[in-house]
């Protein structure tokens, strides 16, 4: 049996693997579709703390993972099947292969909503990104017109934060009003580079054979007309999905789909902790994954500690530790 099983490998996991394995854990640590988490989709990450000339997302994750296994976490390449935590211990297929486990942190992360376009993906990390605060200083977008997709605070918030940095930063809507709060509709709609694209979608990210984002062909939903917006970045800030397929009916998850978090990191599920952006709807940074990671691991260590004393003391109390709150 594990005595710490973590499931993904972005910053959350991996700093929770951190923690578990100086802890003498031996954490199984399992890396799901995507090794690493969306900080590898980001070439260079500049806002992390210790990097001051900034770090190659791959190479920082691929650098945490090393520290996590120089202390004993065992990576596990595999993908999550099926839960079951409604009883002790906690039971979990992988691959078709059944582990059970004494405690468990779920860092599966999120995913960004995509637009579903196909030059959408052939031109992500070529100028399509979905993260202002982690790409909107790139040097290929400083003073260059760039386009966020969105109409809720995460977009008016990426596109006054991006105004740094463009030269003009035009948001495409499919509304002609924004759904964002007042006071991030007010903030947006003041800022002199700021220009709304009301109505409309886009309908393709210009230009595949270019390999770069040099506009956007856009469809106006009242008129049906299309244009070409020129511009050399598009951010999409149309929402994130949480990676909780799995545990749904397993764990409670908010009306989003996110994690609920009963206090730090602890869940409904005595022995099942989560943390970074899979329980995190707000702020969904590197470094604060990292910090519910490391705030999960210890909470796993003190639960542990207390269910080794509880079977120690010969109470039977471990029998039901692994039921629902």
């Amino acid at each position: 049996m594990e005595q710490v099983v973590i499931i993904g490998t972005g910053c959350a996991g991996l700093t929770a693997a951190i923690y578990t394995a100086r802890a003498n854990l031996a954490p199984m640590v399992l890396t799901g579709a995507m090794p690493g988490g969306l900080l590898t989709t980001t070439s260079t990450v500049e806002n992390f703390p210790g990097f001051p000339e900034g770090i190659d997302g791959n190479e920082l994750m691929s650098r945490m993972q090393e520290q996590a296994v120089r202390f004993g976490a065992k990576i596990h390449y595999g993908n999550l099947e099926s839960v079951d935590f409604s009883s002790y211990p906690l039971k979990l297929t992988i691959d078709g292969d059944p582990v059970e486990a004494k405690t468990v942190i779920i860092a599966t992360g999120s995913s960004h909503r995509h637009l579903g376009l196909e030059s959408e993906a052939k031109l992500e990390r070529f100028g399509v990104t979905y993260c202002a605060t982690c790409d909107g200083a790139w040097p290929q977008f400083r003073d260059q017109p760039l386009v966020v997709v969105g109409g809720g605070d995460s977009a008016l918030e990426e596109a006054t934060y991006l105004t740094r940095f463009g030269s003009k930063v035009y948001i495409v809507h499919r509304r002609d009003e924004f759904r964002a709060s007042k006071i991030m509709r007010d903030r947006a709609l003041a800022h002199e580079k700021i220009e709304p694209v009301w109505d409309s979608v886009i309908e393709e990210i210009l230009d595949v054979g270019a390999g770069k984002v040099t506009g956007v062909r856009l469809r106006n939903l009242k008129t049906n007309e299309t244009s070409v917006l020129p511009c050399a970045g598009v951010f999409i800030a149309i929402g994130h999905v949480p990676n909780t397929e799995v545990f749904k009916g397993q764990v409670e998850l908010d009306a989003h789909g996110y994690v609920s978090l009963r206090g730090g990191a602890t869940t409904s599920v005595p022995g099942v902790f989560s943390a970074g952006d899979v329980s995190d709807s707000v702020y969904r940074q590197a470094i604060t994954a990292a910090g519910t990671g490391c705030a999960a691991a210890i909470e796993a260590e003190r639960y542990l500690a207390a269910l080794d004393a509880n079977e120690g003391s010969g109470t039977g109390e471990v029998l039901v530790v692994g039921t629902r709150a």
